[in-house]
């Protein structure tokens, strides 16, 4: 089980630049003609995993655990099959905060910037890909974890509106307005129309 070292900040981390070359170089380790995973190795931090395609659902949690490519985990694994259920051709899993983190309650107590920054210019880049984004807010009631979430979470709402980000959610949301985690959601689930900004306004 994964459970953070120390602080990010204790890190040398790489850019968000520096992640995406090394993730179009192959390595041997896996087919980078599939998969999209940045940084390229297993690490206190991630920036995105996926597959790679023209269309991909872009499932927003709040941060990354142990998944890499050729071994999902059930959260992914379910975020795959409801990508492609939803007439998707491929997914990338993004995260509110990018520190990897079995357990929620480890995540670090106050957020690092520079590691927020690079991990806004992978968000995007992954709106980028597509002509018409379509971001799947899918973060649950974990985002209640920690203060700076929110405060990620708007900024990357802005990106999105320069990219006419078209967001979405799945399942049942919480009393509180959360989205629904993807866990545990009908393999067959449909995604619908999301507010993410009435749903900022009312956590806030």
């Amino acid at each position: 089980m994964h459970i953070p070292n120390g602080t990010t900040a204790e890190l040398s981390i790489l850019t968000f630049e520096e992640a995406l070359k090394a993730a179009n170089t192959p390595t041997g380790d896996y087919d980078i003609e599939k998969w999209l995973y940045a940084p390229n190795f297993y690490s206190e931090y991630r920036y995105i995993l996926g597959t790679r395609g023209k269309n991909p659902l872009i499932c927003i949690g709040i941060n990354p655990s142990t998944a890499q490519p050729g071994d999902l985990d059930n959260t992914l694994k379910s975020v795959e099959r409801i990508a492609l259920g939803n007439g998707f051709d491929s997914f990338i899993m993004f995260n509110v905060y990018a520190q990897r983190a079995t357990d929620p309650d480890t995540m670090e107590k106050t957020c690092n910037y520079a590691l927020h920054r690079e991990n806004m210019a992978a968000f995007r880049y992954v709106l980028s890909i597509s002509q018409n984004p379509t971001v799947w807010a899918a973060w649950g009631t974990i985002i209640e974890k920690r203060d700076y979430l929110s405060q990620c979470l708007l900024d990357m709402t802005a990106i999105g509106q320069e990219y006419g980000a078209n967001w979405v959610c799945a399942g049942k949301c919480s009393k509180k307005g959360h989205p629904h985690h993807p866990l545990y959601l009908r393999k067959d689930e449909a995604i619908r129309p999301f507010d993410v900004a009435q749903y900022l306004e009312s956590i806030q």
